[in-house]
């Protein structure tokens, strides 16, 4: 290290409040390197000129068409060489992670010693799309720097017009609310859509991601072009012993107000234990020896509240298996959209099921790399070619389950419905 930290009075404000500031973080490797001092320095810049500084280029990897980041700065002296050279390029290496973001403390090590070596240190996990974010390296170290990640098993994830790495949710391995196997599932994704993540040859990105339960601790609803959502559809389970536990620990103010007032379509109910009956639909779970809590299981739309509050006592139902949205993504051009439900319900357990899921993803990639234009994601695409084009694009019939939000009005024209059954029956007649 020869720079002394430079002076930035704007970026030190920003650790002046009472939360951690990435600054701290920053200065600190700074103490070290030179390239995180000029880095300080051109950020600083920014800050007073309000511009960023920052263009792309190509930079890659021997074999890859994608993965890189590349960052060359734009402030030049008047001979048009880099006013802050340490920083002159900032490269980003997007590593695929293990799914869940399993890691061991070793592994970690090992990959902080590799960035050390090979670039600035700082190291975000994860990105949007889950990628490990390895962020600040000179073009020179970029292949030095993948070849041993690479050499601990690690491949490189996707960037610019390609599909992009997948993200999953712990899931399974250890939540209980898991309803099928994230890891599967996104490994089995990966493996097939390897090619299409490393050469870059789509109009736009393409997002999977998978949360194991309709908690979506991933927020795949929001950002991803192809959502896979665990679900059931069958009754709550319950378990009367730790429902009274639960209720002997809380009491009936939080059952009223943190689990039954907050249910969104009123679909729980507190009775006495003498007036319970069993009936079709109806899950019941004990709450001491004269009251219990009733769920109608018609009208749950698995918010996953209560089974969150009452763990244990409330869990999802033993037919489990997975919602499919498609057209999640943040802002573009029509706005942030969650996805629409393409597939309201399918298993995912045998290897037949995992086939169909792998088709439907095919079918979605390939309608997309067609029919979308440049820049372009696939809910965008979508609103400007219609739904039902889309689905007969990708070979799924009409479902009234597929929905892109909640009904606004409670009336459904049907005058129409025997046409479009009619329909529906000569488009499966032709396919077979």
């Amino acid at each position: 290290m020869s720079k002394p930290l430079p002076d930035t009075p704007l970026l030190d404000q920003l650790e002046s409040g009472p939360w951690p500031s990435f600054v701290t973080g920053l200065k600190r490797l700074a103490k070290d390197k030179d390239m995180m001092a000029d880095l300080l320095s051109q950020l600083e810049t920014s800050y007073k000129t309000k511009k960023g500084y920052w263009k792309g280029g190509t930079v890659g990897v021997f074999g890859y068409g994608g993965g890189v980041i590349p960052r060359f700065t734009e402030l030049k002296d008047e001979n048009d060489k880099p006013l802050f050279p340490a920083a002159a390029e900032f490269h980003t290496l997007r590593i695929q992670p293990p799914a869940g973001m399993h890691y061991t403390t070793a592994i970690l090590r090992k990959m902080c010693d590799v960035w050390e070596e090979h670039g600035s240190g700082l190291i975000a996990f994860h990105g949007q799309s889950g990628d490990i974010m390895f962020q600040g390296a000179t073009t020179a170290d970029v292949q030095p720097a993948f070849d041993k990640l690479n050499e601990m098993g690690f491949d490189m994830g996707g960037a610019g017009p390609a599909v992009r790495t997948s993200m999953s949710c712990v899931g399974a391995a250890r939540c209980e609310q898991s309803c099928y196997d994230e890891a599967r599932a996104l490994r089995t994704v990966v493996n097939t859509f390897l090619d299409d993540m490393h050469r870059p040859a789509l109009p736009y990105k393409f997002k999977f991601k998978f949360s194991g339960c309709p908690n979506d601790c991933v927020n795949s609803i929001q950002r991803s072009d192809m959502a896979v959502i665990g679900t059931w559809r069958d009754n709550i389970q319950t378990d009367d012993a730790l429902g009274k536990a639960w209720f002997a620990k809380h009491g009936a103010k939080e059952l009223v107000n943190d689990v039954i007032s907050r249910c969104p379509t009123r679909a729980i109910t507190l009775v006495d234990t003498k007036d319970v009956s069993p009936a079709e639909g109806i899950s019941s779970v004990a709450l001491n020896d004269s009251q219990s809590l009733e769920i109608s299981n018609h009208d749950c739309v698995r918010c996953m509240h209560c089974v969150n509050v009452m763990t244990g006592a409330l869990a999802p139902g033993k037919d489990k298996g997975v919602t499919i949205l498609i057209g999640g993504k943040s802002v573009l051009k029509i706005g942030a959209t969650m996805g629409t439900v393409v597939i309201p319900f399918m298993k995912l357990e045998s290897d037949e099921d995992y086939e169909r899921l792998l088709e439907i993803a095919q079918n979605t990639i390939d309608f997309f790399a067609e029919n979308a234009l440049e820049h372009e994601r696939t809910g965008e695409m979508i609103e400007r070619v219609g739904l039902v084009n889309f689905l007969e694009g990708i070979g799924v019939d009409i479902d009234p389950n597929m929905i892109v939000h909640p009904r606004t009005n409670p009336y459904v024209r049907m005058d129409t419905w025997d046409e479009e059954v009619e329909k529906t029956n000569e488009r499966k007649a032709k396919a077979a």
